[in-house]
């Protein structure tokens, strides 16, 4: 695999996607980097790798988007060099757009695209540096289309869409590549943790999300994007992939569908 042998750091690597990415890519001669905000959690993943000792856990909170330049400079003295940064920390939302604070709308947007972009440009200078890198971004399928329950989120996924294809065209020449995955629902925590309009959790599991693709699946089918350099992937369901070509070629009749999509 053209992974073989490269540093990958990975956020939100403490549960969900993240954590079942990190198991995956420690089945392959890589070095990882674990982050997000829980390190007793990021214990319990290390300990789930195939070769712990190949595993460094660095904290950190997206939010907290102005102090991430050290975080970055920690990540490169791990193993003298990132390769591939997986942007995969965020969360979601499960509001309606009359009953959600304008509060609610920042803070995702501070976790979700700032803190993402804040990173990414804090780690950027070594990747030109070093004439290599790869973004991998764990964006969604409300990425492409917004869908109800989810204004502010897909707002966040959709900048990031913006921000993303603008680096790719920029750095090309730098030998970075991006990788924007598009998830449908995955069998996650997502939707427990997801914000409601007052800004606390929903804390309990969406139908939709308990019958979404396994995480170790997804994992599997991530990682091979990864590895191929894919610009974009859909990894969800024939219904949530019909909907971005349905919106690309027919916007008007996903207007009428997406009204009667249950996405809870």
């Amino acid at each position: 695999m053209s992974i073989n042998n490269k540093v990958v750091w990975i956020t939100g690597a403490s549960s969900g996607i993240g954590k079942a990415l990190a198991i995956e890519f420690s089945k392959i001669n890589v070095n990882l980097i674990l982050s997000s905000r829980k390190k007793e959690s990021l214990e319990l993943v290390k300990g789930l790798c195939k070769n712990p000792s190949l595993v460094k856990i660095i904290t950190l909170d997206l939010e907290d988007y102005y102090n991430l330049q050290p975080k970055v400079d920690e990540a490169i003295t791990c193993f003298g060099k990132v390769d591939v940064l997986v942007n995969n920390g965020g969360i979601s939302q499960r509001s309606l757009v009359k009953d959600t604070k304008i509060s609610v709308d920042k803070r995702i947007m501070d976790i979700n695209y700032l803190g993402t972009v804040a990173l990414t440009k804090a780690i950027l200078p070594h990747f030109i540096k070093n004439k290599n890198g790869q973004f991998v971004v764990t964006t969604s399928i409300v990425g492409k289309i917004g869908t109800p329950l989810r204004s502010s989120y897909a707002a966040s996924k959709h900048a990031l869409h913006g921000f993303f294809d603008s680096l790719r065209a920029e750095h090309h020449k730098d030998n970075i590549f991006v990788t924007l995955v598009c998830p449908g629902f995955v069998k996650t925590n997502v939707s427990i943790n997801a914000l409601t309009g007052n800004g606390t959790p929903q804390e309990k599991m969406d139908t939709a999300t308990e019958n979404g693709i396994a995480p170790e699946h997804f994992a599997k089918l991530m990682l091979k994007a990864i590895n191929t350099k894919k610009e974009e992937v859909y990894i969800a369901g024939a219904k949530e992939k019909l909907g971005v070509y349905v919106k690309r070629f027919f916007p008007k009749l996903l207007s009428k569908m997406i009204r009667k999509l249950s996405v809870t």
